[in-house]
């Protein structure tokens, strides 16, 4: 079977022609249906004739939000090379550390990462295209617009089998201190756009104005595809700012957005959003942590019941799990709101036990998953393929429950990852980093509860003897080598760890003392 992605976007520029795609509100840059589709048959052109990007070729982008969205999926599935998507909010060292994994042909760079970025990825024989005119020359640089001159915006011809191809990459958090990168077909991406679609409750139809301020590299970026084949519209903002988005949705008349449950808790006290009309909002996503019931109350009498939770990972490119506006309406009561919400038409879910063996109903369990939005694998990973994946599921590494109506209770986490404010952190990345400093025998890094940020990234660190390091000290050190939201908000300093009897770290104890009298183990 294959498929030509720019014939179906075509339709699409037919169908809706002159009404408004995407919007860029940094840059002020608006797309017709029409515009959109000449311009990403523009690019691939571009890539394929002059930059000779070709099947089985890969080219990382490292942008914020506007610049990402023209090469996001509506691109990237038109072509044969494959889009990798790299969180713009990572350190340096990580993104080198994601090109040296991936060896991608070529990098779309943001302009203000230039002076940093060019030496390292010349060195590895990088192509370097930047999103605006380069203010120095130098040989395997680039600027975007240049390399669009003159190429013609007729369709690429490029036919993909949705079910093999690769097509995009995204790269997880790594248990062992490296992302994974997973890698999807075209298959992958149009099953998370018909997955949104079989929902009874519907977020997107012709009128929809989505607006992004999350990261469309990561989770953000689902809804993109099932906006487009909608008619409706998508706005990207680059700046993570609550006020601006605030003022983003009066100006826009956004009808839908997400926001972590952190930044809906800011939502209810900041000055913004009384001061801008925001009641074109008919729906607002969250994840990654339950909803306060009290704080829920206040959303809802502020902004009327438009809250909607969705659980997904990034193995499953779905929504696996949905909890719904009718169910914000009583689920306070009944204690529904501690759900990830009822697990999505077309998925299957299993809950196993350590053997794999699928548990009797309502018993705890690890959450195994699988669907036509679950990845074949990792790239270049093949042990993590094998070891995380079994007859086409994902193992999540999620604990959990399902209960007689069909919601999914997630109690733990099998893996040591942590939830803050939507971003995953693995706790092995941040002691490593912690550990690589001269004054630290030993780390453990762990999630506790936080009232903002769902959970909070803290360490206990071992001193090597003889030496006092600060605590601010080692903050600013983990700083300089990881993302923002990795840097752990509090540490202290502690004699010793509870080990095993072979000297590994017993993290769970570690954790157990925060969480303690907690109704669940994470957020």
């Amino acid at each position: 079977m294959k498929m030509n992605f720019a014939r179906t976007f075509a339709q699409l520029a037919v169908r809706y022609g002159d009404q408004e795609a995407l919007v860029n509100i940094e840059r002020q840059r608006r797309y017709s249906f029409s515009a959109l589709h000449r311009l990403t048959n523009q690019i691939v052109n571009m890539m394929r004739e002059r930059l000779q990007l070709g099947r089985g070729d890969a080219y990382l982008c490292i942008l914020e939000n506007d610049n990402l969205s023209l090469l996001h999926t509506w691109t990237a599935l038109k072509g044969e090379a494959a889009a990798a998507y790299a969180n713009y909010r990572d350190s340096r060292d990580e993104h080198i550390a994601q090109v040296d994994q991936l060896r991608p042909k070529v990098v779309f760079l943001e302009n203000a990462l230039l002076e940093r970025y060019l030496g390292l990825l010349l060195a590895r024989g990088v192509t370097v295209v930047c999103m605006d005119p380069p203010t120095i020359t130098r040989e395997g640089l680039h600027g975007f617009d240049q390399l669009l001159e003159g190429v013609g915006d007729h369709d690429p011809g490029v036919e993909s089998d949705p079910r093999v191809d690769i097509l995009v990459y995204r790269f997880t958090g790594g248990t062992t201190g490296k992302s994974k990168c997973a890698q999807y077909t075209m298959d992958n991406w149009l099953a998370c756009r018909d997955a949104f679609y079989a929902e009874s409750e519907q977020a997107f139809d012709a009128a929809t104005r989505l607006l992004h301020m999350a990261p469309i590299s990561h989770g953000s970026g689902l809804s993109v595809l099932a906006t487009l084949f909608r008619g409706g519209c998508t706005l990207t903002q680059n700046l993570p700012d609550l006020s601006q988005w605030c003022r983003n949705i009066a100006a826009e008349r956004v009808t839908v957005g997400s926001l972590v449950p952190t930044l809906l808790y800011r939502l209810l006290d900041l000055e913004a959003a009384s001061d801008h009309d925001l009641s074109s909002l008919q729906t607002v996503y969250y994840g990654a942590a339950p909803m306060s019931p009290s704080k829920l109350w206040q959303l809802q009498q502020r902004f009327g019941n438009i809250f909607l939770q969705i659980y997904g990972a990034t193995e499953c490119l779905q929504a696996v799990a949905t909890l719904g506006k009718a169910d914000h309406l009583h689920a306070g009561e009944d204690g529904r709101l501690a759900s990830a919400g009822r697990v999505a038409p077309g998925v299957e879910l299993m809950i196993v036990d350590a053997a794999g063996e699928e548990v009797a109903a309502g018993a705890t369990g690890e959450v195994w998953l699988r669907s036509r939005a679950t990845i074949g694998g990792y790239h270049g990973d093949p042990e993590a393929s094998v070891s995380e994946f079994s007859n086409g599921f994902w193992k999540s590494g999620d604990l959990g429950y399902v209960d007689a109506q069909g919601y999914l209770f997630i109690v733990d986490r099998k893996k040591d990852m942590i939830i803050t404010g939507g971003f995953n952190v693995y706790a092995v990345e941040v002691e490593a980093a912690l550990n690589a400093h001269a004054d630290v025998a030993i780390s453990a890094v762990v999630g506790i509860p936080h009232a903002q940020w769902g959970e909070a990234v803290h360490a206990e660190v071992v001193a090597r003897a003889g030496t006092q390091p600060s605590v601010e000290a080692l903050i600013d050190y983990v700083k300089e080598r990881l993302g923002r939201f990795k840097v752990p908000k509090s540490l202290v300093l502690v004699s010793e760890l509870p080990v095993s009897p072979v000297g590994k770290v017993l993290r769970r104890q570690v954790r157990e003392k925060y969480w303690k009298d907690q109704r669940r183990s994470i957020s």
